[in-house]
């Protein structure tokens, strides 16, 4: 969501950027919720996104602070199987499951609320926490096009992200096509947001504005800058220089 942060940072004081560095950033459009390249809303509510999305389980292996368990839901695996490409490994693990550990949850925090919903899969964003502050009804940077200064952008991202991709499996209607979640109703009602396409198209539309951004696609996961870092902090130099 770091992506989504300075994006709107942009857009709110556009006088204190001088350039953007977005690392598989969030949509332009949020997460979860929405359709197409121009990110439009799947359900009038956005049902399936927000803080009604997280697992249940790895909240409550936050919540114990488990370091280690063999649960699938534990803060190392679930960092394991989807925030590095398959079969990475770290020296600094442990420093990261640590920092995992320290996230504050609840309604106010992390996932944060949310309400029924008559729309598949029963719910929708609410008010409050962190999650709801990437639903798209809250976040919406896609007005980046239309300003009238244009700092450079760098977008990293990992090809094998599956957290922020088409089909991201975070997003509950990947979820819902794979079976995992129940009653999905089709591809037209709840695809899977192209959160990779919504960002593009949003970049290629402030290119075409005025501005200027650098696409680089690294062979990692959610965090090409500790998987990759050599390309990574290549691609950071050379964008700082420029």
């Amino acid at each position: 969501m770091g992506g989504g942060v300075v994006m709107q940072l942009l857009l709110d004081r556009p006088d204190l950027v001088a350039s953007l560095g977005l690392v598989n950033p969030v949509s332009p459009y949020g997460f979860g919720g929405t359709k197409g390249a121009d990110g439009q809303l799947a359900s009038p509510d956005a049902a399936g996104a927000g803080g009604g999305g997280a697992n249940p389980d790895f909240v409550a292996a936050i919540e114990a602070q488990d370091t280690g368990s063999e649960s699938q839901n534990s803060p190392r695996n679930v960092m394991s199987a989807f925030y590095v490409a398959d079969g990475f490994h770290s020296p600094l693990d442990d420093v990261f499951v640590a920092s995992m550990l320290t996230t504050k949850t609840g309604i106010d925090n992390y996932p944060g609320d949310s309400v029924p919903s008559e729309n598949w899969p029963g719910f929708a964003p609410g008010t409050r926490g962190i999650l709801n502050t990437m639903a798209p009804q809250h976040h919406d940077v896609s007005g980046i096009v239309d300003l009238a200064t244009k700092p450079p952008i760098l977008w990293v991202r990992g090809t094998q992200d599956v957290i922020v991709s088409d089909a991201s499996f975070f997003d509950l209607a990947t979820l819902g096509q794979m079976g995992v979640i129940p009653g999905w109703p089709g591809d037209e009602v709840a695809p899977s947001q192209p959160m990779v396409t919504q960002t593009r198209a949003v970049l290629d539309a402030y290119a075409a504005a005025g501005g200027r951004y650098t696409e680089v696609a690294l062979d990692a996961g959610h965090s090409p800058q500790i998987e990759q870092p050599d390309e990574f902090y290549a691609a950071l130099a050379a964008h700082l220089t420029a």
